[in-house]
C-alpha cells in the first residue's frame, strides 16, 4: 500500500512540477532548463509535504531533520532529472516535455522511492 501511496504522491507532485514548468516555458517564454528546475522545486515541496504527512508518516524524526535529508535526496533527484532532460533534448532531439516525462518516471520509480523509504522517512 505504501508503494501505491508513494506513486500517487509522485504523480501529484509531477502535476505540480509539470504545470509550473509549462507555465514558465510556454507563457513566460523562459528557457526549458530553468523552467524544468522551477517545476522540480515546486514538485519537491509538494512531494515532501505529501510524503511526510500521508505516505510515510511523520515518524519520530523532527520536520527539520527530515527536511534536511529530503533536501539532499531532492538535490540528487533534481540533478538526475535536469541532466537527463538536457541530454534527451540536446542530444536525442526529443521535445522537452517528452524528455521531462521520461526522466520524471525513471527517477521517481528508481531513485526517489527507495531514497525516501530508507533514508528520508525511515
Amino acid at each position: 500500500m505504501r508503494f501505491f501511496k508513494a506513486q500517487v504522491s509522485a504523480f501529484s507532485s509531477t502535476v505540480v512540477d509539470f504545470s509550473t514548468a509549462l507555465v514558465g516555458v510556454e507563457l513566460f517564454n523562459i528557457n526549458y532548463l530553468p523552467g524544468s528546475v522551477a517545476g522540480n522545486i515546486a514538485g519537491g515541496i509538494t512531494n515532501f509535504y505529501l510524503g511526510r504527512n500521508w505516505v510515510f508518516g511523520k515518524g519520530v524524526k523532527s520536520t527539520g531533520h527530515q527536511a534536511v535529508r529530503y533536501l539532499l535526496i531532492w538535490l540528487g533527484s533534481m540533478l538526475l532529472n535536469s541532466s537527463g532532460v538536457y541530454l534527451l533534448v540536446e542530444y536525442a532531439g526529443l521535445n522537452y516535455i517528452l524528455g521531462k516525462c521520461i526522466m520524471s518516471l525513471l527517477v521517481s520509480v528508481t531513485f526517489n522511492y527507495f531514497s525516501h523509504s530508507y533514508f528520508v522517512f525511515k
